[in-house]
């Protein structure tokens, strides 16, 4: 099905242009190509290097003219190219490769274009181009609705496809910087922005997810409460620049001390807390033990020869399924407020039966 209408004195310059760009020629001025295609090239940058567009197309098309004709022509537009005659070498390559945009014609052996849409949308991150020769037969809708970005009837202008090609890089350029924004902001929204843990309102969240499993799973969860012993005194004395710096390098040494699977959160002023997933009591006060310990060996400079350290007070408890979520929260309190009592500097277990210190 000869569909692809190509200029002939356009097709000659162009190869006589890429036999010459093949042999090591740089002058690629002498591709004998339109200008408004000229123009669409970039061809060198500051350093009158040539240019290459990011996008990898991978084309698909059971005939071989048509396909070559059409790989050359995106290829010289500036593009990486792949292509395949099939769906299923198509779908092959796509598992090995990383491809931007495949455009694929709707009749091909076996699997046809619309169906290989459809697995692409299902299981990859790539845009889909459809070229048809049969008006009649398919619809934009159709081609739209299996998960396509656009659909193109044959016969095709070459410099239509690469406009229509652009435009979809283009749109998935955008799509990829709204979808990074709102992650990025998602992201802020429940990060703490000195210390760069996380909120006490992704706290809540978390917690709950984690009481969920653990009472799903029957998983051991454990909690920790921290509080930095007299920083009302050290801001006072330092300043409250003198006193984010604590509060910056404490989160920073808490994450260092932790797992993956471990979370951490500024509760409130100098208040964190941390969730242990899958740990029990024991485990949950040797990390409380390391975390404390590795606070007071850090030196702090507030004033020039002044070397100040401080301490840490640390509540631990378990959850004790089914209790509610205020429960739980309220025995670490509880444990924090055991340890101030106790003389600060140490670690206070509060369980659903029974305390203990250490």
């Amino acid at each position: 099905m000869r569909l692809l209408s190509v200029d002939s004195q356009f097709v000659s310059g162009y190869y006589i242009g890429l036999i010459r760009w093949l042999s090591g020629n740089r002058l690629f001025t002498n591709f004998i190509v339109p200008m408004s295609t000229r123009r669409s090239i970039a061809w060198f940058d500051s350093k009158k290097e040539r240019v290459l567009v990011e996008a990898e197309i991978l084309i698909v098309d059971d005939e071989e003219g048509i396909r070559l004709s059409m790989q050359e022509f995106v290829t010289v537009s500036g593009f990486r190219t792949l292509t395949a005659e099939s769906a299923e070498e198509a779908l092959a390559l796509l598992a090995e490769r990383r491809v931007d945009v495949v455009i694929t014609d709707i009749m091909l052996p076996g699997m046809d274009g619309l169906e290989l849409t459809d697995v692409i949308k299902k299981d990859y991150d790539i845009d889909v181009i459809v070229l048809t020769g049969y008006s009649g037969d398919y619809s934009y809708e159709e081609a739209i609705s299996k998960g396509a970005s656009d659909l193109v009837f044959k016969p095709v202008r070459f410099e239509e496809l690469i406009l229509r090609l652009k435009r979809v890089l283009k749109e998935r350029k955008l799509t990829n910087e709204r979808l990074q924004m709102l992650e990025k902001l998602k992201k802020l929204s429940i990060t703490d922005g000195l210390t760069s843990l996380y909120n006490s309102r992704h706290f809540y969240n978390q917690l709950k997810g984690e009481v969920d499993r653990s009472t799903r799973y029957s998983h051991p969860l454990t909690m920790l409460l921290l509080d930095i012993d007299h920083f009302k005194d050290y801001n006072d004395r330092y300043g409250h620049l003198e006193g984010d710096k604590v509060l910056l390098r404490l989160g920073q040494v808490i994450k260092l001390l932790l797992r993956k699977m471990d979370s951490a959160y500024r509760y409130g002023g100098e208040e964190f807390t941390i969730i242990l997933p899958e740990t029990d009591s024991e485990e949950a006060l040797t990390v409380a033990q390391r975390i404390r310990k590795a606070i007071k060996e850090i030196v702090f400079n507030p004033e020039p020869g002044k070397n100040v350290s401080i301490t840490i007070s640390i509540g631990m408890t378990a959850y004790n399924p089914p209790e509610d979520l205020a429960t739980f929260i309220q025995r670490a309190d509880r444990a924090l407020y055991g340890s101030k009592e106790g003389g600060r500097d140490k670690v206070s277990a509060l369980l659903a039966q029974a305390t203990q210190d250490s």
